[in-house]
């Protein structure tokens, strides 16, 4: 963790074996172009502009793993979570993007398939 993130930054490696764990859920920030294009499967999509007027929306156990295309975006919609009220502990920013996750052929779908 980086000093005044209120969130852990995680490798693709991790945050695929904390899925796998059925520790969390991914949440996908970016456009729905992009969301449609491949996506971690079984993410959530919830465009970063939406996570705060949403927040409900997101679930209230669980690691939150946010990703967007390089972990820019990601790391916003972390800090909004966290600004809402969400533990630090639970918020997650999958650093490598959803570009890499594809390239690295792990768990991928496309559309709007979950």
């Amino acid at each position: 963790q980086v000093p005044g993130e209120p969130y852990t930054r995680v490798s693709l490696e991790e945050a695929n074996e904390m899925l796998k764990n059925g520790e969390g859920v991914v949440i996908d920030v970016r456009r729905q172009d992009e969301y449609e294009a491949g996506h971690v499967k079984g993410a959530i999509w919830l465009p970063v502009d939406d996570v705060i007027p949403r927040f409900d929306e997101l679930p209230k156990e669980g690691k939150l793993m946010f990703i967007c295309a390089v972990g820019a975006r990601s790391g916003l919609a972390a800090e909004y979570a966290a600004a809402m009220g969400a533990e630090g502990d639970r918020l997650f920013n999958i650093e490598d993007g959803t570009p890499s996750w594809i390239s690295g052929g792990f768990p991928t779908s496309y559309g709007q398939e979950k």
